[in-house]
Protein backbone atom coordinates (compact mmCIF):
# COMPACT_ATOMS: atom_id res chain seq x y z
CA UNK A 1 0.00 0.00 0.00
CA UNK A 2 2.76 2.29 0.51
CA UNK A 3 4.02 2.25 -3.14
CA UNK A 4 0.48 2.54 -4.10
CA UNK A 5 0.43 6.20 -2.23
CA UNK A 6 4.16 6.81 -3.71
CA UNK A 7 3.38 5.82 -7.06
CA UNK A 8 -0.11 7.90 -7.29
CA UNK A 9 1.33 11.15 -5.95
CA UNK A 10 4.13 10.94 -7.74
CA UNK A 11 1.65 11.45 -11.16
CA UNK A 12 0.19 14.02 -9.60
CA UNK A 13 3.93 15.76 -9.25
CA UNK A 14 4.80 14.83 -12.92
CA UNK A 15 1.39 16.28 -13.96
CA UNK A 16 2.38 19.51 -11.84
CA UNK A 17 5.78 19.80 -13.24
CA UNK A 18 4.84 19.68 -16.65
CA UNK A 19 2.23 23.15 -15.89
CA UNK A 20 5.04 24.61 -14.56
CA UNK A 21 4.19 24.35 -10.87
CA UNK A 22 7.51 24.88 -8.92
CA UNK A 23 5.79 24.65 -5.29
CA UNK A 24 2.70 22.38 -3.85
CA UNK A 25 0.77 22.00 -1.02
CA UNK A 26 -1.18 19.07 -1.37
CA UNK A 27 -4.58 18.11 0.79
CA UNK A 28 -4.27 14.30 2.68
CA UNK A 29 -7.54 13.12 3.94
CA UNK A 30 -6.55 9.92 5.99
CA UNK A 31 -9.95 9.01 7.60
CA UNK A 32 -10.97 7.95 3.93
CA UNK A 33 -7.64 5.24 3.82
CA UNK A 34 -8.22 4.52 7.63
CA UNK A 35 -11.84 3.32 7.27
CA UNK A 36 -10.70 0.76 4.67
CA UNK A 37 -8.05 -0.76 7.09
CA UNK A 38 -5.27 1.27 5.69
CA UNK A 39 -2.84 2.44 8.57
CA UNK A 40 -2.38 6.19 9.03
CA UNK A 41 1.78 5.54 8.88
CA UNK A 42 1.05 3.79 5.74
CA UNK A 43 -0.45 6.40 3.80
CA UNK A 44 1.96 9.18 5.45
CA UNK A 45 4.70 7.13 4.30
CA UNK A 46 3.81 6.88 0.80
CA UNK A 47 3.01 9.93 0.34
CA UNK A 48 5.91 11.44 1.88
CA UNK A 49 8.65 9.30 -0.23
CA UNK A 50 6.16 11.04 -3.37
CA UNK A 51 6.88 14.43 -2.27
CA UNK A 52 10.89 13.87 -1.28
CA UNK A 53 11.07 12.76 -4.97
CA UNK A 54 9.60 15.25 -6.56
CA UNK A 55 11.74 18.15 -5.24
CA UNK A 56 14.74 15.89 -6.11
CA UNK A 57 14.18 14.45 -9.33
CA UNK A 58 12.04 17.71 -10.46
CA UNK A 59 12.76 20.62 -7.97
CA UNK A 60 8.93 20.58 -6.53
CA UNK A 61 8.90 21.97 -3.17
CA UNK A 62 6.30 20.95 -0.82
CA UNK A 63 4.54 21.11 2.33
CA UNK A 64 1.32 18.65 3.65
CA UNK A 65 -2.06 19.69 4.68
CA UNK A 66 -3.79 16.70 6.56
CA UNK A 67 -8.03 17.30 6.05
CA UNK A 68 -10.85 16.05 8.42
CA UNK A 69 -13.91 15.54 6.52
CA UNK A 70 -16.65 16.93 7.45
CA UNK A 71 -19.39 14.78 6.85
CA UNK A 72 -17.84 12.41 9.53
CA UNK A 73 -18.10 13.36 13.40
CA UNK A 74 -15.90 15.93 15.63
CA UNK A 75 -15.08 12.60 17.27
CA UNK A 76 -13.62 11.05 14.28
CA UNK A 77 -11.56 14.72 13.35
CA UNK A 78 -10.63 14.16 17.32
CA UNK A 79 -9.14 10.99 16.84
CA UNK A 80 -6.83 11.63 12.90
CA UNK A 81 -5.87 14.55 14.99
CA UNK A 82 -4.06 11.83 17.45
CA UNK A 83 -2.91 9.49 14.78
CA UNK A 84 -1.39 12.56 13.44
CA UNK A 85 0.61 13.77 16.28
CA UNK A 86 3.80 11.20 15.82
CA UNK A 87 4.01 12.72 12.35
CA UNK A 88 3.31 16.48 13.32
CA UNK A 89 6.70 16.81 11.50
CA UNK A 90 5.23 15.83 8.02
CA UNK A 91 1.95 18.46 8.04
CA UNK A 92 2.52 21.93 8.24
CA UNK A 93 -1.51 22.51 8.71
CA UNK A 94 -4.50 20.75 8.92
CA UNK A 95 -7.59 21.76 6.48
CA UNK A 96 -11.45 20.60 6.32
CA UNK A 97 -12.77 19.38 3.25
CA UNK A 98 -15.59 16.92 1.80
CA UNK A 99 -19.30 17.68 2.01
CA UNK A 100 -19.87 21.85 3.17
CA UNK A 101 -24.11 22.16 3.54
CA UNK A 102 -25.02 20.81 6.45
CA UNK A 103 -21.84 20.87 7.87
CA UNK A 104 -20.56 24.44 8.96
CA UNK A 105 -17.04 25.53 10.65
CA UNK A 106 -18.45 25.59 14.10
CA UNK A 107 -18.44 21.93 13.78
CA UNK A 108 -15.07 21.47 14.36
CA UNK A 109 -13.78 24.98 16.20
CA UNK A 110 -12.80 22.52 19.13
CA UNK A 111 -10.29 20.01 17.11
CA UNK A 112 -8.92 22.98 15.03
CA UNK A 113 -7.87 24.69 18.46
CA UNK A 114 -6.27 22.21 19.18
CA UNK A 115 -4.28 21.52 15.71
CA UNK A 116 -3.37 25.59 16.74
CA UNK A 117 -2.07 24.51 19.66
CA UNK A 118 -0.12 21.67 18.27
CA UNK A 119 2.06 24.46 16.06
CA UNK A 120 -0.28 23.26 13.23
CA UNK A 121 -1.38 26.04 10.76
CA UNK A 122 -4.90 25.81 9.64
CA UNK A 123 -7.54 25.96 6.19
CA UNK A 124 -10.89 24.65 5.38
CA UNK A 125 -13.29 24.65 2.51
CA UNK A 126 -15.80 27.17 3.03
CA UNK A 127 -18.37 29.69 0.66
CA UNK A 128 -18.05 26.82 -2.40
CA UNK A 129 -21.03 25.19 -2.03
CA UNK A 130 -21.71 26.72 1.54
CA UNK A 131 -22.76 30.28 2.10
CA UNK A 132 -20.68 33.31 2.79
CA UNK A 133 -21.09 33.33 6.23
CA UNK A 134 -19.01 30.28 6.45
CA UNK A 135 -16.32 31.93 5.28
CA UNK A 136 -16.83 34.68 8.03
CA UNK A 137 -16.94 31.75 10.38
CA UNK A 138 -14.01 29.78 9.10
CA UNK A 139 -12.15 33.02 9.87
CA UNK A 140 -13.65 34.07 13.23
CA UNK A 141 -14.11 30.36 14.38
CA UNK A 142 -10.90 28.28 12.81
CA UNK A 143 -8.77 30.70 12.95
CA UNK A 144 -7.61 29.95 9.62
CA UNK A 145 -4.78 31.17 7.34
CA UNK A 146 -6.40 30.59 4.22
CA UNK A 147 -10.06 29.92 3.17
CA UNK A 148 -10.09 27.31 0.53
CA UNK A 149 -12.91 28.29 -2.06
CA UNK A 150 -14.33 31.06 -0.48
CA UNK A 151 -16.20 32.31 -3.88
CA UNK A 152 -19.20 32.85 -2.36
CA UNK A 153 -17.94 35.67 -0.30
CA UNK A 154 -19.38 37.74 -3.65
CA UNK A 155 -22.68 37.37 -1.93
CA UNK A 156 -21.73 39.74 1.16
CA UNK A 157 -19.88 43.13 -0.48
CA UNK A 158 -18.91 43.98 3.32
CA UNK A 159 -17.30 40.49 3.52
CA UNK A 160 -15.35 40.93 0.15
CA UNK A 161 -13.91 44.16 1.57
CA UNK A 162 -12.40 42.73 4.92
CA UNK A 163 -10.89 40.12 2.91
CA UNK A 164 -9.83 42.89 0.73
CA UNK A 165 -8.20 44.80 3.52
CA UNK A 166 -7.00 41.88 5.59
CA UNK A 167 -5.40 39.90 1.99
CA UNK A 168 -6.86 36.74 3.54
CA UNK A 169 -6.38 34.03 0.37
CA UNK A 170 -8.41 32.80 -1.26
CA UNK A 171 -7.36 29.11 -3.10
CA UNK A 172 -9.77 29.21 -5.68
CA UNK A 173 -10.90 26.06 -7.61
CA UNK A 174 -12.27 27.14 -11.17
CA UNK A 175 -12.97 24.17 -13.22
CA UNK A 176 -14.40 22.19 -9.89
CA UNK A 177 -16.73 25.56 -9.58
CA UNK A 178 -17.94 25.11 -12.64
CA UNK A 179 -17.98 21.26 -12.45
CA UNK A 180 -20.27 21.37 -8.84
CA UNK A 181 -22.64 24.00 -10.71
CA UNK A 182 -21.55 26.72 -8.45
CA UNK A 183 -21.76 29.28 -11.66
CA UNK A 184 -23.08 27.70 -14.55
CA UNK A 185 -20.17 28.88 -16.86
CA UNK A 186 -16.33 29.80 -16.41
CA UNK A 187 -17.95 33.15 -18.15
CA UNK A 188 -19.83 33.66 -15.01
CA UNK A 189 -17.09 33.23 -12.65
CA UNK A 190 -16.10 36.29 -9.76
CA UNK A 191 -11.96 35.51 -9.52
CA UNK A 192 -10.89 38.02 -12.12
CA UNK A 193 -13.29 40.83 -10.40
CA UNK A 194 -12.43 39.75 -7.01
CA UNK A 195 -8.64 40.32 -8.06
CA UNK A 196 -8.94 43.54 -8.91
CA UNK A 197 -10.86 44.33 -5.92
CA UNK A 198 -7.79 43.55 -4.57
CA UNK A 199 -8.71 40.58 -3.08
CA UNK A 200 -5.58 38.12 -2.76
CA UNK A 201 -7.03 34.91 -4.84
CA UNK A 202 -5.00 31.89 -6.35
CA UNK A 203 -5.71 29.78 -8.87
CA UNK A 204 -5.59 26.09 -7.73
CA UNK A 205 -6.85 22.59 -9.02
CA UNK A 206 -9.03 20.38 -6.75
CA UNK A 207 -8.78 16.96 -7.69
CA UNK A 208 -7.64 16.84 -11.23
CA UNK A 209 -8.85 13.46 -11.74
CA UNK A 210 -12.31 14.06 -11.30
CA UNK A 211 -12.69 17.46 -12.24
CA UNK A 212 -10.95 17.06 -14.90
CA UNK A 213 -8.03 19.81 -14.90
CA UNK A 214 -4.75 20.50 -13.48
CA UNK A 215 -3.14 24.31 -12.56
CA UNK A 216 -2.54 25.11 -16.14
CA UNK A 217 -6.02 23.87 -17.44
CA UNK A 218 -7.86 26.42 -14.46
CA UNK A 219 -5.31 29.09 -15.96
CA UNK A 220 -6.24 28.31 -19.72
CA UNK A 221 -9.75 28.04 -18.65
CA UNK A 222 -10.01 31.85 -17.49
CA UNK A 223 -8.37 33.13 -19.87
CA UNK A 224 -10.62 31.43 -22.71
CA UNK A 225 -13.50 32.18 -21.27
CA UNK A 226 -13.39 36.02 -19.52
CA UNK A 227 -10.25 37.14 -21.56
CA UNK A 228 -7.58 37.06 -18.65
CA UNK A 229 -4.71 39.73 -19.32
CA UNK A 230 -1.22 38.31 -18.72
CA UNK A 231 -0.65 41.01 -15.74
CA UNK A 232 -4.11 39.71 -14.21
CA UNK A 233 -2.48 35.71 -14.87
CA UNK A 234 1.07 36.85 -12.72
CA UNK A 235 -0.56 38.75 -10.27
CA UNK A 236 -2.70 35.13 -9.61
CA UNK A 237 0.56 33.65 -9.67
CA UNK A 238 2.28 35.97 -7.24
CA UNK A 239 -0.50 35.85 -4.99
CA UNK A 240 -0.37 31.81 -5.24
CA UNK A 241 3.28 31.91 -4.02
CA UNK A 242 3.22 34.32 -0.91
CA UNK A 243 -0.25 32.35 0.44
CA UNK A 244 1.65 29.48 0.49
CA UNK A 245 3.55 28.21 3.33
CA UNK A 246 6.96 28.46 2.85
CA UNK A 247 8.56 28.32 6.41
CA UNK A 248 10.01 31.98 7.50
CA UNK A 249 13.68 32.63 7.66
CA UNK A 250 14.10 28.93 6.33
CA UNK A 251 12.52 29.40 2.98
CA UNK A 252 13.12 32.87 2.47
CA UNK A 253 15.16 33.06 -0.58
CA UNK A 254 13.26 30.25 -2.69
CA UNK A 255 10.54 32.25 -1.92
CA UNK A 256 12.09 35.14 -3.50
CA UNK A 257 13.42 33.25 -6.31
CA UNK A 258 10.11 32.45 -7.46
CA UNK A 259 8.78 35.92 -7.29
CA UNK A 260 11.92 37.58 -9.21
CA UNK A 261 11.38 34.41 -11.91
CA UNK A 262 7.55 35.72 -11.74
CA UNK A 263 9.06 39.36 -11.98
CA UNK A 264 10.96 38.70 -15.28
CA UNK A 265 8.03 37.16 -17.05
CA UNK A 266 5.68 40.28 -16.93
CA UNK A 267 9.07 42.22 -18.07
CA UNK A 268 9.87 40.17 -20.89
CA UNK A 269 6.46 41.26 -22.34
CA UNK A 270 6.62 45.34 -21.69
Amino acid sequence: FCFFFAANKAKTTRRCHADGVVHVEPFVDPQTHTARGIEFDVVIAGIRRALSDARQKLGITSHLVMCFLRHLSEQAAFETLAQAKPFLDDFVAVGLDSSELGHPPAKFERVFREARSLGLKTVAHAGEEGPAQNVRDAIDLLGVSRVDHGVRCVDDPTLVAELAKTRMPLTVCPLSNTALKVYESMADHPILDLLDRGCRVTVNSDDPAFFGGGVLANYVALADALRMSRDQAARLAANSLTASFFRPGAEDDLLQTHLDKLQGYVASAS
